[in-house]
């Protein structure tokens, strides 16, 4: 068992901190509530700290999942940051969706003190992370990848590095740049049934097991004919991410035009009040259409 430190408490860092927890590792928590952190503290018997550094001083990991790349730099640097705190030899493992720009310059100044990074978004959504089986995909050195690995066990199933620092968050672009076109297209299929008289659920049960099947079919369909999307990943957190996707795009002059439209349909969705909605509220911007 591990000391750890958790940095950031929102939908997906507070069960993935109480996986820790469940699995035996002594934990210390960092929230920028400091109500939030002293709740999980309450909740799972673990530890809450006053900053980031106080979280890090003694823990052999340091786990985050912040919001963005300036959230993560004020979680790493500075007097107050966790680098402050981490001695030489210990792992930082980033889960935050940030820019492998922000990932690479991190790594080099935990580098500078001795620390490992491994970049580590995930993907599997609120659910996966309540359900300890998130999908991981990391960047870093192999040796820092060896000794995280069994760490993230405790909340996630699919676990793989994709090479050097930064190739965790260009994996997580393609896995956000293949959802976007899924949920459009998702979107388009059902606002055409529901035109064409069709029973949605009846024709998803037809086609779930075919070529047309997805993740998102599987899981979302329900509650996209039923108009409800108050739960799962806020389309404000996902135009956040196509951001980065298209932004890589322009200085590695990969083509995104069916990203670039979607993120735009995103927008839309957001005027129309939805940004905390989840992502699959694309069909509601088709209904407002007509």
């Amino acid at each position: 068992m591990a000391k750890v430190a958790f940095l950031g408490l929102g939908v997906m860092g507070y069960p993935m901190a109480g996986h820790l927890a469940k699995a035996g590792h002594e934990v210390t928590v960092y929230n920028r509530t400091q109500a939030k952190a002293e709740a999980w503290a309450k909740q799972h018997g673990g530890n809450s700290a006053a900053t980031p550094r106080e979280a890090a001083e003694g823990a052999d990991f340091v786990m985050s999942c912040v919001g963005n790349d300036d959230d993560l730099r004020s979680v790493c640097l500075g007097d107050d940051g966790a680098l402050a705190g981490m001695a030489k030899g210990s792992t930082f493992v980033d889960h935050t969706t940030v820019s492998a720009k922000v990932t690479r310059e991190l790594y080099a100044a935990a580098g500078e003190n001795g620390v490992s990074f491994v970049d580590a978004p995930v993907s599997g959504g609120q659910a996966g992370a309540e359900n300890g089986v998130l999908s991981i995909m990391c960047g870093g050195d192999q040796a820092a990848y060896d000794a995280a690995e069994p760490i993230m066990q405790a909340y996630g199933r699919s676990i793989k590095r994709l090479g050097e620092s930064g190739a965790g968050q260009l994996t997580k672009m393609v896995n956000q740049i293949c959802i976007a076109g899924l949920v459009q297209g998702l979107s388009e299929g059902l606002h055409f049934a529901e035109k064409a008289g069709l029973d949605g659920k009846a024709v998803v049960e037809v086609i779930a097991g075919g070529a047309a099947g997805s993740w998102q079919m599987s899981n979302r369909y329900e509650t996209m004919l039923d108009d409800h999307f108050e739960h799962g990943f806020a389309v404000d957190w996902m135009r956040k991410d196509l951001g980065i996707c298209l932004a890589t795009a322009n200085e590695n002059g990969a083509s995104l035009p069916i990203t670039a439209l979607v993120d735009q349909f995103y927008k839309d969705v957001q005027k129309l009040g939805g940004g905390r909605w989840d992502t699959s509220s694309l069909i509601r911007r088709l209904r407002a259409l007509g």
